[in-house]
């Protein structure tokens, strides 16, 4: 029953900077703007003018200014514009996809669902569709559903975004409380993208949570040497030397804590002593 609680007081910190990273996500899984009407290009071709009819072509600014707007989280002017590409061109599955993230931000989960399935009604072989229609899912407790829409787009041949969805993935199995796939789906995102932080983060607290402080120590202090550290994961570092007793590294760390997140609740964690919170 400790361990269990212990699991559950961790679970919230396996989200470090999710908001920022599925903000990015967002605009990485909408590479559906740029794909020509079904039946232009030949199959593995670049998509050229010559691809667009001229009412894809308008769509398609449209829907590069809603991306700009979504990515400055001014949401209601991208939807705007979302509107507005859709009635140009009411086939283009990339502008449902779109609206269903914008959607998502506004808390409107139900209308988001129905803009990724009608997306997917266009074009059942999106990889960026399903991947979101699965954080979606996740969002919203559906587990099960969540890992079916991230398996159906790591299967499509070519999907170019295997570590996000991977990653994706992981979370969700760790939120709902599978700790050893989230592992695997982790280490898997990993290998293909040892540069996420929230990747490199949440294996550590999988580590540090099975006592593995080894491998724990490893993904925290890549992050930690890079520039994405930040409080949470500085923080984890210094609970993880602690546990290791390395008491330079643990000050090193704490050094940096306080220089650069002075304000910070993991600096007043640390002034406290409160290692095990």
């Amino acid at each position: 029953m400790r361990a269990k609680a212990g699991a559950a007081r961790q679970a919230p910190r396996l989200l470090l900077l999710l908001t920022l990273a599925f903000a990015l996500l967002a605009v990485a899984h909408l590479s559906g703007c740029a794909t020509p009407p079904q039946g232009g290009s030949l199959r593995g071709d670049p998509v050229t003018d010559s691809d667009e009819t001229p009412q894809r072509k308008r769509a398609r600014l449209r829907m590069e200014l809603a991306v700009n707007y979504f990515a400055e989280g001014r949401t209601e002017i991208a939807l705007d514009e979302i509107k507005q590409a859709l009635v140009i061109d009411p086939q283009y599955a990339a502008a449902f996809n779109l609206r269903g993230l914008v959607l998502m931000r506004l808390g409107e989960s139900r209308s988001a669902e129905d803009s990724f399935r009608r997306a997917l009604a266009i074009a059942p072989r999106d990889g960026d569709t399903l991947h979101n229609l699965g954080w979606m899912q996740c969002q919203q407790n559906r587990f099960a559903e969540a890992q079916q829409s991230f398996q159906q787009a790591l299967t499509l041949p070519g999907y170019g975004a295997a570590a996000k969805t991977l990653m994706a993935m992981g979370l969700c199995q760790a939120r709902a409380g599978r700790p050893e796939e989230a592992e695997r789906s982790l280490a898997r995102s990993y290998e293909l993208d040892a540069g996420n932080p929230v990747t490199a983060y949440n294996l550590a607290v999988l580590m540090l949570q099975r006592g593995e402080l080894v491998r724990s120590q490893f993904y925290i202090r890549r992050l930690n040497n890079s520039e994405l550290a930040n409080a949470e994961s500085l923080w984890l570092g210094i609970r993880v030397e602690r546990r290791l007793a390395d008491s330079a590294a643990m000050g090193q760390l704490a050094d940096q804590l306080r220089r650069r997140f002075p304000q910070s609740r993991e600096w007043a964690a640390y002034e406290r002593g409160a290692f095990d919170e």
